[in-house]
């Protein structure tokens, strides 16, 4: 389906960046968009070149409702603030509500992260800083909010017609979220990077009209690759026990790329529901 015309009658997820970190599979880094008749609703992720991908969908920033984070590796966040810029320019009138999990030792939390950007007097492009000062001259502001999620779906955002969900996930040493969105009676969840430990991604999954999940790993992997990541099994399991209707393999990094026969056969193991590799700008109608 052409990127222009996904969401244009209806609820969708746009796929905006299907790869990871590296640069040889010419693909844009983790991100995707949820479009709703038309409109850009929600952002999940921004790695690098979902920018330039954001751009080809046709969404504009003025209308994005919120941005949410599922943790804050270069590939799911470096292109935040291209973004940021482009909304700037779109002269966005109302407040953008950032969302994201906390910090440690290793990672900014998502308030944190916003200032280190944006705010004054360190920021890297503080001369932006009327986005992170209430009361400022810009058109807008960013409102950051650290998310403090444990095993079962916590309530974090919710508008007029929209609800968003999230639990923690292991993902090595690194706070991450797994997210779902609820509009128009559809359930659409985003796994983000996670070994699958626990029971938390099942809960958040339950009953989803569209599991997005990544494929980062082969079956097999070992060390720190299982650490941070699912394998296909783990990915078969969680979609068979929360009974989604449709599974969509994202984040495919050159470690799974050419291996999808291999990656389908152990998910079919365990889920027989409808499998999807994601590419680029890939939109999923939600029927």
């Amino acid at each position: 389906m052409r990127a222009q015309s996904c969401g244009s009658t209806g609820l969708a997820v746009q796929v905006l960046g299907s790869g990871g970190p590296e640069m040889q599979d010419k693909r844009a880094s983790t991100s995707y968009l949820i479009w709703d008749h038309g409109t850009a609703r929600v952002i999940v992720d921004a790695g690098g070149g979902s920018a330039l991908r954001f751009g080809e969908s046709g969404a504009l920033m003025s209308q994005v409702d919120v941005v949410l984070f599922s943790h804050f590796h270069i590939d799911h966040s470096g292109d935040f603030p291209a973004l940021v810029f482009s909304s700037w320019f779109e002269d966005r009138k109302r407040p953008l509500p950032v969302y994201g999990p906390p910090g440690n030792d290793f990672m900014p939390s998502t308030t944190e992260f916003v200032r280190d950007l944006f705010g004054v007097p360190h920021g890297a492009w503080r001369y932006l800083s009327d986005l992170t000062e209430p009361g400022a001259k810009g058109s807008y502001t960013l409102e950051p909010h650290d998310v403090i999620a444990g095993s079962k779906p916590v309530l974090v955002f919710r508008n007029s017609d929209m609800a968003v969900y999230a639990v923690r996930v292991t993902h090595g040493g690194f706070p991450a979220l797994a997210w779902r969105v609820e509009i128009e009676g559809k359930r659409i969840v985003f796994s983000g990077d996670t070994n699958g430990e626990g029971d938390g991604l099942t809960q958040l999954a339950s009953d989803a009209d569209l599991f997005v999940a990544h494929n980062a790993v082969p079956e097999g992997a070992t060390g720190v690759e299982r650490r941070l990541h699912m394998p296909p099994s783990v990915i078969g399991i969680t979609a068979a026990n929360a009974h989604v209707k449709r599974l969509v393999l994202s984040h495919r990094m050159l470690r799974t790329l050419g291996k999808e026969n291999e990656t389908e056969a152990e998910i079919r193991r365990r889920f027989s529901g409808p499998i999807t590799f994601a590419n680029d700008l890939d939109c999923f109608p939600m029927r």
